[in-house]
């Protein structure tokens, strides 16, 4: 299909359904919701319903300062209806409403319920699912998915989300997510994220927002969208938290402990996490490689196995401090450290055409790496009138220090006589040092009847410092330096500014446009090669929804914007690392970004089931690159820009409540990917329609036990140059809660069938190439929580983030 004929077919779906567009006059229903010691209530449900039958209309969620606005274009008598959880509902007497009304409340107050906060459990078997025009929200809290399991498995079980055996995070399909916590960027690489993930347990999360398109006010970066994870809040004025302790074992144990505090006290609230996590696995790993040579085929068989201790220690805390109910300030602070010790095993055995010898190559590499990183922010939260006008402001600053070291030997020796071996070493240095600052400011305006305006400007300022140090021993000579060594400092700054308009094209049609526009201004400079790489550019990303009630049961969602993904600052290093003698892994450079456009249909039904239909079409997509030198037999892999990667999404997400007892959370996606380049004189051009399903199933069972049992499978997908076979796995786990569900013990199985094994073939050109990897991701966890609580019911602000430039560290 010609890509004239697939824009075509995008935008006919993309504009199909739309209909009654004509204005209504709207009628306003307004006030503030407040606890019975005048304290503002934020993120309580405000809904009007019918006064007969008291069916819903339409509603709210109060803001940060306890404000609220209703509006609805119908006739009749109606109720207002305040609910919280831990309060009383409160229904006001019934009125009419007709277009052009207008009623005020003024202050509601509502009040606790009878009993104190560790006597109200709240549970659900599945969670409740919210969606709106630019996201969806997962709602977890006081749910079975947030018993016993860590950060990382909620966001893996979210709806479109894969992880990868690499720890990637896809999103419908597409690499290049950015993480968020509290709508502050997670600044890490792929690996320490997942660390700081699994040792974060979902008990301390309230939802995870997936936002597949975001709207102009987020940062551009992050091509397939942005997944924020909201953390619990404090609501009383006293201090809750938890603490735990588990462990797994999937072949070598890997112990782990938190603790988590929140206070408040008067005008202050306070939060803090300190976890532990060790993430230990043996990954075996099985390369075949054949050279074509003008004797014939030289085919390497090589075997690895590596031995993987990683340590992760995280902190994260904060500090608010509220001046009055309109303006407050506050700190955050995150610091990590990481240390890792790698011990990896390979046997190579290489035949020679022609003749009956055999080469054989037996490599021992230890590595050790250590990390450490520290960010703090401030931030400022001002309301500047009744309408809920707000400025906001962050300043962040993220430093990072990092150091590994490698220490490859390596014994060959042809034929049977390993006794005449030849042994040689390859060691290498790297030290890293990144300094990012960056600041923002965001202004919110309401006009009333749905319609806002936000602007921001923000500037961010990135400087790293890359040394790696290489050098070379053959036997017990000493070490020589090799030339590959190199130094590269890295200078970005980023200025941008956005605006964005959401309003209503009737009662059942709304909108919000916006666009944002960045400079960049980049300077890579290789210090060893005395070579100056300079980028200067303007871009601007457009970003469009909106959203149509077809009916009370149905909706329709469209989307669309353009997004930017900029290379990681490690990549961009002109560097060469050897995995072993005849495998080498190199910089680029001239890396450029990557830029996608995006447009989706979300179709809505009941509030549950979902079918999204998406395309996205990227330009000097990033992949990761094989290259065979036929005479040295080595093989060099290094990231690149493809001309470009179509990827066609359609997803279905269907819960089912079996019994009440057992539900069902069922995701279907079909992918179709595309892939178009000049990879030297060779073209790539290849597509594959991959097919995954997802069965998340939870089941409440007697005497205070739930069990939760998850098959995936994924379909054979292409990705770039390899070709992945199709793979599936199962995880189960039980919970037993016990004192009043202040004490929970959970078990959790991985991998049951030892079946997540990841194939990969690749024949492209001159390369013919098969891997088999296996992480030993089969194991067994345990997790002892213990929760407490104590306090009354107060007010917090919900603060807001910047950056997104520490997601790209390696």
């Amino acid at each position: 299909m010609k890509i004239s004929t697939q824009v075509f077919v995008t935008l006919f779906l993309f504009f199909l359904g739309m209909s009654n567009l004509a204005a209504k006059e709207f009628s306003q229903i307004s006030g503030q919701v407040s606890d019975g010691k005048g304290e503002s209530l934020p993120f309580v449900n405000v809904a009007l319903v019918e006064a007969e039958s008291g069916s819903l209309l339409t509603g709210a969620v109060t803001g940060e300062d306890g404000r609220f606005i209703i509006e609805s274009a119908r006739s009749g008598k109606v109720q207002l209806v305040v609910s919280s959880i831990g309060f009383e509902t409160f229904r006001s007497e019934s009125f009419e409403i007709k277009p052009g009304f207008s009623k005020d409340f003024g202050t509601i107050s509502i009040h606790e319920e009878a009993g104190n906060l560790s006597e109200v459990t709240v549970k659900a078997t599945r969670p409740e699912i919210i969606i709106e025009a630019d996201k969806t929200t997962i709602n977890i809290e006081g749910t079975v998915m947030a018993e016993g399991n860590n950060a990382l498995d909620v966001i893996s079980r979210s709806p479109g989300v894969y992880v990868d055996e690499n720890n990637n995070i896809n999103l419908n399909g597409r690499p290049g997510v950015t993480v968020m916590i509290n709508d502050r960027q997670t600044y890490m690489s792929a690996n320490d994220l997942s660390n700081f993930l699994r040792a974060m347990p979902a008990d301390n999360i309230k939802s995870i927002e997936i936002i597949n398109n975001p709207t102009s006010r987020f940062d551009a970066e992050g091509g397939a969208g942005i997944i924020n994870i909201r953390l619990k809040k404090n609501n009383i004025d006293g201090m809750f938290g938890s603490v735990q302790v588990g462990g797994m074992y999937n072949g070598i144990f890997g112990p782990n402990a938190g603790l988590t505090v929140n206070v408040k006290k008067g005008k202050w609230t306070n939060n803090a996490s300190l976890n532990y996590n060790e993430f230990n696995f043996i990954n075996e790993l099985e390369i075949n490689r054949n050279f074509q040579l003008d004797e014939g085929t030289s085919r390497f068989e090589q075997d690895s196995r590596i031995r993987m201790i990683n340590k992760n220690l995280f902190f994260n805390g904060g500090s608010d401090y509220e001046i009055n109910k309109n303006h407050s300030v506050g700190i955050a602070v995150q610091a990590s450290e990481y240390n890792g010790e790698n011990t990896g095993e390979a046997f190579t055995e290489i035949d020679n055409p022609g003749t009956d010898d055999l080469f054989f190559l037996k490599s021992h590499n230890d590595n050790e790496s250590k990390n450490r990183r520290i960010f703090g922010n401030f931030h400022y939260v001002g309301l500047l009138d009744s309408m809920g006008t707000k400025l906001t402001s962050d300043f962040d600053y993220t430093k990072m220090v990092s150091s590994s070291s490698s220490l490859l030997s390596n014994d060959n020796w042809m034929n049977e006589d390993e006794n005449q071996a030849a042994r040689d070493y390859i060691l290498t240095l790297n030290d890293m040092d990144y300094n990012i600052f960056t600041a923002k400011v965001d202004f919110t305006k309401p006009f009333g009847k749905g319609k806002v305006l936000e602007t921001g400007l923000k500037g961010s300022w990135v400087k790293s410092d890359n040394n790696l140090d290489l050098s070379k021993a053959v036997e017990e000579e000493p070490f020589q330096p090799d030339p590959s060594s190199n130094r590269f400092i890295y200078n970005e700054n980023v200025l941008a500014a956005y605006a964005s308009y959401k309003g209503n094209f009737s009662e059942n049609v709304s909108f919000q446009a916006g666009l944002r526009s960045e400079y960049s201004d980049i300077k890579g400079n290789s210090v060893t090669l005395d070579s100056i790489n300079t980028q200067k550019y303007l871009d601007f990303f457009p970003s469009l929804f909106i959203q149509q009630k077809v009916s009370k049961n149905y909706q329709i969602i469209y989307n669309a914007n353009r997004r930017i993904t900029r290379p990681n600052y490690r990549l961009l290093n002109p560097f060469i690392f050897y995995i072993d003698p005849l495998t080498l892994e190199q910089g680029n450079p001239g890396l450029r970004p990557q830029y996608a456009h995006n447009l989706e249909m979300n179709h809505v039904i009941k509030g549950s089931y979902q079918l999204s239909l998406g395309y996205s079409l990227t330009n000097d997509v990033f992949q990761q690159i094989f290259t065979q030198d036929e005479e040295t037999r080595t093989t060099t892999t290094y990231t690149a820009n493809l001309d470009k990667a179509q990827t066609w999404n359609m997803r279905a997400i269907i819960p089912v409540e079996v019994k009440s007892w057992w539900t069902m959370n069922n995701m279907v996606q079909l992918t179709n990917s595309k892939w178009k380049s000049m990879i030297g004189d060779a073209l790539l051009d290849v597509s594959q329609t991959s097919f995954t399903l997802r069965s998340q199933n939870t089941l409440s069972l007697p005497k205070g036990f739930k069990a939760e049992i998850m098959g995936m499978y994924v379909g054979p997908s292409q990705y770039g140059q390899a070709s992945i076979k199709g793979f599936a796995w199962v995880d189960a786990g039980i919970t037993k809660s016990f004192m009043d569900d202040k004490l929970a013990l959970t078990v959790n199985g991985t991998d049951l069938f030892r079946s997540q094994i990841i194939k990969a073939d690749v024949q492209f050109d001159k390369i013919d190439t098969q891997f088999q990897q296996y992480r030993n991701t089969q194991g067994v966890r345990f997790t002892l929580r213990y929760k407490f609580a104590k306090g009354e019911s107060f007010r917090i602000a919900n603060r807001s983030g910047s950056t997104d430039e520490r997601n790209r560290l390696d």
